[in-house]
Formats: structure tokens, C-alpha cells, sequence
């Protein structure tokens, strides 16, 4: 009978191999440098730093409505939708549309199709016309991101969805082109002013600085609901059942009565809706959109959903909300041209050392 060999000790096997300790020491040294700038400018500066926070919790928050809508998707079939970032745009333009020029208006190739609606504002009207047509207008841009969204999901990823993932992605970012285009037809190559209807009125200000304004309290009493209504949906819900269902497996899910197209179309619809949301909230709170917004933001927004853990709603809301902390923070204190390099090294090392996310879960491969 052949001898087996005596297994190695037990220590042995599970010590890690050093480039892996090396890789975790580097980790270590970068985040205990930031923390301690941080900490230098927090204490050098209070008042500074809490206002920079602010701004990055603000813009933290539209990221994590954009970031939502890339983790949407890729939960459920499991494709980087790279066209959100360009409906995210589009929103923001119907968003200045209904609020500049008082109509609805539908963008196609060469031309344009306005409907009046008289929701045009200015700063001199009442609080309860601001209301009304900020109101409004979410609802517009919601609707319209939102129809965006599913068509191009049963025009363009629907026929694809047996085929390899590659062509679906491929697709993606053509219709990411095609929006674009459209935004430049709709609105021109420069920056297009939205009016300031939302103004910068302190509300917390001591010493003649301000702390946190009207804007900033805009975004949260926007934001927050929209973020507990799609967290209630997808837990509490039928529906946010059968996408949950449909996310582990969808050949299981059709034997069990689950009607799978009708669920990646209905989560298409909620991920364009997000997208429509973020638009509005930006075009208020920046006072500008333009073009090529969505890939910028689309990027940063990506970026904010894999730190988190794409796939995972939670995460995506805690990446975006660190991801605007951290470029605000560089803005604020450090040199605001590295601002897209910081993110995207961010994104880097979260991959090398957690490729799952902050709160993602590991998967095996295939399943």
C-alpha cells in the first residue's frame, strides 16, 4: 500500500504569502495617511472643514441616487448599464426645460417637441409655486428617465440576454454615445443655466459663515425618501420579491411563476426613475447641467457602486456618500485637479483588496 504523505502543519498552510502581508502594510499606510491629513485639517480649520463636509455629503447623496441605479441593474442580469450616467443627463435637461421654459419637452434626433406646461419659475415667485413645480418636475423627470430606461432595455438588452455578456456591454455603451448626442442636439455643446429657484438661505451659521443652507437641505428631503422607498420596495414588496428572486436565479424564478422579463423591465423602470430623480436634484443644487454630465458623474457613480459593492443597495449609498466626502475634501484641501485621480485610485485599491466591496459578498464564479 502506497504511504500518504503526512499533511503540512497546520500554521504552515494558512500563513499568507508575504506579498499579500506586503499589499495589506501599503493599505494600512495609505489610510492611516489620510486619516491624519484629515484629522491636521479638521483641527487646523473646524469651521472649514465642516462646511466642505457638508458639500460632500450633499453631492454624496446624488452620487448614491445615480450609483443605486448601476446596482439595480447589475444585480439583477448582471450588465454595467453605462448609458444610466447619459439618462442621468437627461433628466437634468428636462429638469432645466420645465423649470426655464415652463414645458415638457421630448428630444429626438434633429429636432425637438415642446408641450407648455407652465412650470417656469423664477426667484420671486412664491414658495408654494417653487413647490409645486419642483413637484412636478421630479415627477416629469422620473417619468421620462424612467421610459428611457425600458426602451432601450427591450429594444437593446432584451434580444441580447443569451448571448455573451460582452455584446450586451458593447451595447451599453453605444447607447451611452446616442444619448449623448441627443443631449448635445437638445441643448447645445456649453453649459445650460437652470434657474436658482432654491436659494443658498442659511440655516445653520455661526460667526458669518454658513454651515448647512436651503440647498443642502433640498437634497436630503428629496433624497432620503426616494432611497426608503426603494429600500421598502425591494424588501417589503411582491414585486421586490420577485426581483430579489430573479437576482439569484432566473431559470429557478420562471419555474416558480415569476414573470422574469417583466421584472428586469420593471427594475429598469426603477433605475431609470433614480436616474431621473438625480438629475433634478442636481440641476437644482449646481444650478448648470450639461452633455457630457453623465459620463463624468456616470463614472464617479459606477465608481461609488463598486466601492460599496455593486449589487448591494446599502453599499451603493455608502460609496457614493464617501466617494463625495472624499472629493470634497480634495477640493477643499488639497488640489482640486487630482480630484478624478484620488477616485479612480480609490476604485483601484478597492479592487486589489476587496473586489467585492466595502459590503458586498463574495460569489463564486457561475453562480
Amino acid at each position: 500500500m502506497t504511504d500518504i504523505p503526512a499533511p503540512a502543519p497546520l500554521l504552515a498552510r494558512r500563513r499568507p504569502p508575504v506579498s499579500d502581508l506586503l499589499r495589506w502594510i501599503f493599505g494600512a499606510l495609505i489610510v492611516l495617511g489620510l486619516g491624519y491629513w484629515l484629522v491636521g485639517e479638521a483641527v487646523a480649520n473646524p469651521e472649514r472643514f465642516a462646511q466642505v463636509s457638508v458639500i460632500g455629503l450633499s453631492n454624496g447623496m446624488i452620487y448614491a441616487l445615480v450609483a443605486l441605479g448601476y446596482t439595480l441593474v447589475y444585480g439583477i442580469i448582471e450588465l454595467i448599464n453605462f448609458m444610466h450616467g447619459d439618462n442621468f443627463m437627461l433628466g437634468s435637461f428636462q429638469a432645466q426645460s420645465m423649470l426655464a421654459d415652463g414645458s415638457f419637452q421630448l428630444p429626438l434626433l434633429f429636432f425637438t417637441i415642446s408641450i407648455p406646461l407652465g412650470t417656469a419659475v423664477t426667484v420671486s415667485d412664491s414658495a408654494a409655486q417653487k413647490a409645486f413645480a419642483i413637484g412636478l418636475t421630479l415627477i416629469v423627470a422620473m417619468a421620462f428617465c424612467m421610459t428611457i430606461n425600458v426602451t432601450i432595455e427591450r429594444i437593446g438588452y432584451k434580444p441580447l440576454r443569451a448571448q455573451p455578456r460582452l455584446a450586451a456591454l458593447i451595447t451599453a455603451i453605444g447607447f451611452s454615445f446616442i444619448l449623448q448626442g441627443i443631449g448635445l442636439s437638445w441643448k447645445g455643446a456649453g453649459r445650460v443655466p437652470v434657474p436658482a429657484i432654491v436659494p443658498d438661505t442659511p440655516l445653520i451659521e455661526a460667526n458669518g459663515i454658513v454651515y448647512y443652507d436651503l440647498r443642502d437641505l433640498m437634497v436630503l428631503l428629496i433624497t432620503i425618501p426616494v432611497l426608503l422607498g426603494l429600500t421598502w420596495l425591494v424588501q417589503r414588496t411582491k414585486q421586490g420579491k420577485a426581483m430579489r428572486a430573479t437576482a439569484q436565479d432566473r431559470d429557478a424564478s420562471a419555474m416558480m411563476g415569476i414573470d422574469v422579463d417583466r421584472t428586469i423591465s420593471f427594475t429598469f423602470a426603477l433605475g431609470g426613475a433614480l436616474a431621473g430623480a438625480g438629475g433634478v436634484i442636481y440641476a437644482l443644487y449646481v444650478g448648470t447641467t450639461y452633455f457630457t454630465l453623465g459620463f463624468r458623474l456616470g463614472l464617479i457613480a459606477f465608481t461609488s457602486a463598486v466601492l460599496g459593492g455593486i449589487g448591494n443597495l446599502t453599499g451603493a449609498v455608502l460609496g457614493g456618500i464617501l466617494i463625495g466626502l472624499v472629493a470634497a475634501y480634495n477640493d477643499g484641501f488639497g488640489d482640486a485637479r487630482w480630484t478624478y485621480s484620488i477616485i479612480f485610485t480609490i476604485l483601484i485599491l478597492i479592487l486589489v483588496f476587496r473586489p467585492s466591496g466595502l459590503l458586498g459578498e463574495r460569489v463564486p464564479e457561475g453562480q
